[in-house]
């Protein structure tokens, strides 16, 4: 699977944009992979035949366990057991009772063929996954597919074009690419990826991320528009893939790749040091986490703890699991942090959303229905199940609780009411637990921002979510790409917002730190830093650069900038200027 060593004729320089995934810049011919594509031609079958395509099933699920098995060790053996940790799901969902229990139901009850019985339910899987609007759980739908494809390749018996084929120095496209697929790249041949799907925080990103592969997904149209042979500049830095660059463009990718791998070097000198400024200021570096495993990453980049720990996935995975599973998750990654702060948000998912085969309808406008603490409220038993595993793991590691998308006091005081009816289940268990665990909201609504000084008086402290308070400030759906340049986190009412809710959590003696993307992004970061922030939460992978550029420059620096950005009235402003400014500092991130 080689493409040819020129292009058939020359052709026109063409420049897509995607969602960086890991970074690096990277010149290369590509190589296109065909879509994974099955077809099913017998959806049903005779009674007969019943017990025939459930020994086929069953053969179906311990032939894709051995394969995932394999593949886990062979990554464990390449990157470390932390990265080959993001295969546990998928054995975990092959091994377990529950899809192999709705798939044989189908087969017995209604008659599918084996093959259209796992299409059928992991489709609902992979819906349930769609529809979350927390984008970080939205990208695991690849995670389902990579299941679902592989019980149907075990099934059909179709090949499946494979990436340890490639013997050449190539840069991947393709449609999109699974974490099995992922993990078949060799970083000394496949050296950069363009998917037209994905995220920067799926499987595929963590695993490109790990090996050092430049990577680039949202593109939307690449594995169309790119031919095999043809050459690419992979910028996985900025999001960019151009396409047959011309010689300027060549040379400016060329100077940009020996400036990165010289940040890169320095980057990782940084790690045992503190975030601390010039001038000796502290500052915690914080991770976000959406699973257990992820949290011994923190220590290895360099981090102070969990700021954000996402646990929807311990309900959308399998439908809901017990309360112990929950306790064991939470055990495990405080484990993993040894003594290091773990901030664990509830359940932040709607009716819609979470779909618990309950009967629920879909909401009309879902983000301003029933969902996060709104959606606990009203579904107590699951709620009161998540707290107590929450404060049983409390009793042996460093965890704090936080409640999202809360809007007023009432809701606030539910909830905690809630908390402690669970702090009774536990006494009267008599089962060890943590009573009075510290306790946060997230901000996420102008209504909680501008009332953080009355949330302030029953909370240790405040996360403001900036993806949702941008989107809810400014009335944009980031996902409507008719819509989605109107989101930005530089519109001046939004900074606004921010400064005051850092100023009244630093008045009212509570800790705030920030956890959306806006952290993460290092034009903001001296901004924040001028507004009187001291806590950042951002992806594990993210913590070296933030540090490094948090460690070049001064607080009375920061606060110089902060207050000119405050002054801008419009958001190109503020972008540009902030952008000016990080460029002068760390040209290579801009």
């Amino acid at each position: 699977m080689s493409p040819p060593a020129d292009p058939p004729s020359p052709a026109p320089m063409t420049i897509l944009r995607g969602t960086p995934a890991s970074p690096g810049v990277v010149i290369a011919r590509a190589v296109v992979l065909d879509p994974e594509e099955y077809r099913i031609s017998r959806p049903t079958i005779g009674r007969e035949d019943v017990a025939a395509e459930l020994a086929a099933l069953a053969a179906a699920f311990e032939g894709s366990i051995r394969d995932m098995e394999a593949e886990r060790r062979q990554i464990a053996e390449k990157l470390g057991s932390d990265t080959a940790a993001i295969f546990d799901w998928h054995i975990g969902i092959l091994a377990g009772d529950r899809i192999r229990s709705e798939v044989e139901e189908l087969i017995r009850g209604k008659q599918f063929s084996a093959p259209h019985a796992v299409q059928t339910v992991m489709h609902d899987y992979l819906q349930r996954f769609r529809n979350l609007r927390d984008s970080v759980f939205a990208s695991r739908d690849r995670d389902v597919q990579d299941v679902s494809r592989r019980l149907l390749r075990h099934l059909l018996g179709e090949s499946q074009q494979r990436l340890s084929d490639l013997t050449e120095r190539v840069a991947v496209v393709a449609h999109d690419l699974t974490p099995s697929q992922t993990a078949q790249l060799d970083p000394q041949v496949a050296v950069a990826v363009a998917t037209d799907l994905g995220g920067s925080t799926s499987h595929t990103a963590i695993i490109a991320h790990s090996l050092g592969i430049p990577a680039v997904v949202g593109l939307k149209t690449v594995s169309s528009t790119v031919a095999t042979g043809e050459l690419l500049v992979v910028d996985g830095f900025h999001g960019v893939v151009v396409v047959n660059p011309d010689p300027p463009t060549l040379e400016r990718a060329r100077t940009d790749a020996e400036a990165f791998a010289v940040f890169e070097r320095g980057l990782s000198s940084i790690r045992e040091l503190p975030a601390e400024t010039r001038d000796h200021v502290r500052v915690e570096l914080l991770a976000n986490i959406e699973f257990p495993h992820e949290a011994g990453m923190v220590a290895d980049r360099g981090g102070d703890g969990v700021g954000l720990y996402r646990t929807e996935f311990l309900f959308i995975g399998s439908g809901g699991v017990s309360e112990a599973e929950h306790y064991e998750a939470y055990r495990q990654a405080g484990e993993a942090l040894g003594g290091r702060v773990l901030t664990i948000r509830s359940i932040d998912v709607g009716a819609d959303k979470y779909a618990p085969s309950n009967g629920e309808l879909i909401e009309r406008n879902p983000f301003l229905g029933l969902r996060s603490i709104r959606y606990c409220l009203q579904n107590l038993p699951m709620f009161k199940a998540q707290l107590r595993a929450v404060l049983r793991a409390a009793a042996e590691h460093n965890i704090r609780l936080m409640f999202p998308l809360v809007t007023s006091l009432m809701e606030l005081r539910q909830a905690k009411m809630v908390l402690g009816e669970a702090v009774e289940d536990l006494e009267e268990a008599g089962l060890p637990f943590r009573r009075n665990i510290p306790l946060g909201i997230m901000i996420e609504t102008p209504a909680a921002a501008l009332e953080c000084e009355a949330f302030a008086r029953e909370v240790d402290f405040v996360s403001i979510g900036t993806n949702d308070l941008v989107q809810y400030t400014l009335a944009v759906d980031r996902a409507n790409e008719r819509v989605a340049p109107l989101y930005t986190a530089s519109h001046p009412a939004v900074l606004k917002l921010i400064h005051s809710v850092i100023k009244t959590a630093s008045k009212s003696g509570i800790g705030c730190s920030v956890c959306g993307e806006m952290a993460s992004e290092p034009i903001y970061t001296m901004l924040l830093l001028g507004m009187g922030l001291r806590t950042f939460s951002v992806p594990a992978g993210d913590i070296p650069e933030i540090k490094k550029l948090i460690r070049s420059t001064t607080i009375r620096h920061a606060e110089r900038i902060a207050r000119r950005a405050l002054r801008f009235e419009t958001d190109r402003q503020v972008s540009s200027y902030l952008r000016e400014e990080t460029r002068k500092i760390m040209p290579e991130v801009v």
